[in-house]
């Protein structure tokens, strides 16, 4: 298809050539987005909706910022690549920048979440081997059920999500599941396992489950625990971290401070995927040339937009913004009836609905319908994860359109 039949073509024949040509990996909503800004998207139809995705959080500060879009753009006018073999002037900057706002010490750049995450993997059980002396091959990394950290091949290792896990394997050994919350089953596996244990990874808010949130003080026990017990505590931001549930991390609610964060999505300001692992000197310094990289990790687009994005994050207005319209969030949905919602979750803005009887992926083609973008997650749950930038205005209409959609099925 060329570029005009392309720029002609209708929502239908765009979805048709999806259906066609494309993987079927994903079950998208009838909405073919043409543009955006800010909170909203544009159909190819003409028809606008109020984005309260976010990409999953990856769209933190909306779409097309004016700051991100402007460091991106300097950049793109300058370099965009030089791969690791060569040092570049955005890269220092960023790592150091980065450190800083998270309290810690080193950086080791990636691309995706999941990159991010299998970096975490190999560093905590390197770290185990020559730190701890670990026997090799021993090393044994403890997750919580209800768990989604990526769909790599050993993420999904210790997926407890048919969907994800099923028909993938043979599967990555090394990983031990307990019950999210279960301070006790926790404590089993540091018995049962001993000096094996070399890190605990963990969701702060578990986000693919639905929104789930940790018992009060669960953090904190793992945290103890850790320490005690000499293993690193992981802790999985990507999602909840960056501004998303009314603070910088989601660790600070309890005061927890891991040994290492695993950042992406708003990392990258919606613009280009940025991830990382930040840690401490003694954890990432385990990793000598050679022994872990990537191509595009830490590019020079990557890097500016990311420093943007700490830049923005170090006036302390997004985290504001979402824990004042978060408890807006909450306390709309909070309101719906019983009969209709059976439980609303989450921290600032960001929220996991779950219904009744009804199922959660109508509900988001009444809202899609409606105007509003959402998506279901688990059958009766949706989540909900407005940008950063909604205005009090937007948030109320999505509030009402939302109300509606459930309320008149």
């Amino acid at each position: 298809m060329t570029d005009t039949l392309h720029e002609l073509a209708s929502q239908d024949q765009l979805s048709e050539l999806t259906s066609e040509y494309s993987a079927h990996n994903y079950h998208p909503l009838p909405v073919v987005v043409a543009s955006a800004a800010g909170s909203w998207v544009t159909g190819v139809d003409g028809r606008r909706y109020l984005d309260m995705l976010a990409g999953y959080s990856a769209l933190n500060f909306g779409h097309l910022h004016p700051r991100l879009v402007a460091a991106a753009t300097r950049q793109l006018s300058r370099v965009t690549l030089v791969s690791r073999a060569f040092d570049h002037d955005q890269f220092g900057p960023f790592c150091a920048e980065l450190a800083e706002l998270c309290s810690m010490e080193m950086v080791l750049p990636m691309n995706t979440g999941a990159e991010a995450v299998e970096t975490a993997i190999k560093v905590a059980r390197k770290w185990g081997y020559v730190t701890r002396g670990v026997a090799h091959d021993e090393a044994v990394i403890v997750v919580f059920d209800g768990n989604f950290h990526g769909r790599t091949t050993t993420i999904v290792s210790f997926s407890s999500d048919p969907d994800a896990r099923a028909d993938f394997g043979p599967y990555t050994p090394g990983f031990v599941s307990v019950p999210y919350g279960d301070m006790s089953a926790l404590r089993d596996v540091f018995a049962a396992y001993g000096h094996r244990v070399v890190g605990v990874l963990i969701e702060p808010i578990q986000g693919e489950a639905g929104v789930v949130v940790p018992p009060p003080g669960f953090l904190a026990e793992v945290r103890s625990l850790c320490t005690s017990a000499g293993a690193l505590l992981i802790a999985d931001e990507i999602q909840s971290g960056l501004g998303r549930v009314g603070s910088t991390f989601a660790c600070a609610a309890e005061g927890v401070v891991p040994d290492a964060y695993l950042l992406g999505k708003a990392l990258g300001g919606g613009i280009v995927p940025v991830s990382a692992m930040v840690s401490s000197r003694s954890v990432l310094g385990v990793l000598k040339p050679g022994q872990h990289g990537s191509t595009f990790g830490g590019n020079p687009l990557a890097c500016a937009v990311g420093r943007e994005v700490i830049a923005m994050l170090r006036t302390g207005e997004y985290q504001e913004r979402s824990a004042s319209l978060g408890a807006v969030l909450h306390a709309g949905l909070g309101s719906l009836p019983s009969s209709v919602v059976s439980s609303v979750t989450g921290r600032g803005l960001w929220a996991g609905v779950t219904f009744t009887s009804l199922d959660g992926r109508a509900v988001c083609e009444r809202l899609a319908a409606l105007g509003v973008l959402a998506k279901e997650t688990h059958g009766s749950t949706i989540r909900l994860a407005p940008p950063l930038v909604i205005t009090p205005d937007e948030l109320s209409w999505g509030l009402e359109r939302f109300s509606e959609a459930v309320l008149s099925a």
